[in-house]
């Protein structure tokens, strides 16, 4: 796109805070937006073909509370990225990424994170040190198994829908915030879902259809009717 055309863009975010530009073709993170650094709170670069974020540039934005990079060419995230303090929203759906940063704990306004349909291959441990995380959705990566650290996670809805996932720790049960867990097309057999997640856990909503089992031999699973009890109260709540 022309100078003058995101000159424009620059322009008007210098006045509003938002700067979107999406479905442009940039192959780099806009240089220009280093005048902005104290301005802006939304950043939307979606559906480019950005390949890294500029490391001396990215952790500068000390007010950016959103930041959305969606369908782009992204494979590695760099750590000053973990110096946006106030960052609250993280979109980084159908990129390229295989892991975090060993800072990212230090995102700590984070409340929702969106990586679906990257390469991840482990649930990310850094995720446990976010207090404020709310949601988490890691669906569509190569995750195989749930480690025991998952008992630490401070999230409300964890999605895990569409991975590889065959083994589920235990601890799973012990999150205390976690009300809805989404583990759609894995490869789970029914002998691996830990009975604590009906018996003895927050969840009140769990989606585990298309893995290696039918649904309704996980109704008589004991602890199902505890969890009916949590399903149809959280029903009752928001109807």
């Amino acid at each position: 796109m022309g100078n003058s055309a995101l000159r424009a863009h620059v322009e008007t975010a210098q006045k509003t805070g938002v700067f979107q530009l999406k479905d442009r073709g940039l192959t780099e993170f806009p240089s220009e937006l280093q005048k902005l650094t104290s301005n802006l709170r939304t950043i939307d670069l979606s559906n480019n073909k950005i390949e890294s974020l500029p490391p001396m540039i990215i952790g500068k934005f000390t007010l950016l509370k959103s930041l959305s990079l969606n369908n782009n060419k992204l494979t590695i995230l760099p750590e000053e990225l973990c110096n946006l303090k106030k960052l609250e929203m993280l979109s980084l759906n159908n990129n390229h990424l295989r892991e975090l940063p060993s800072t990212f704990g230090q995102l700590a306004a984070l409340k929702t994170l969106s990586l679906s349909g990257n390469q991840l291959r482990a649930l990310p441990p850094q995720l446990c040190s976010l207090r404020h995380l709310d949601v988490v959705d890691l669906s569509k990566n190569q995750i195989r198994s749930i480690p025991d650290i998952v008992g630490e996670l401070q999230v409300i809805e964890l999605n895990l829908n569409q991975n590889q996932i065959s083994q589920i720790s235990v601890k799973i049960s012990c999150c205390p915030r976690l009300k809805v867990l989404r583990l759609e097309e894995n490869c789970l057999e029914l002998s691996m879902l830990p009975q604590s997640i009906l018996s003895d856990s927050q969840i009140c909503l769990l989606a585990v259809e298309g893995n290696l089992f039918e649904i309704k031999k996980l109704r008589e699973l004991e602890g199902y009717d505890k969890y009916m009890e949590r399903f149809t109260a959280t029903k009752k709540k928001f109807a």
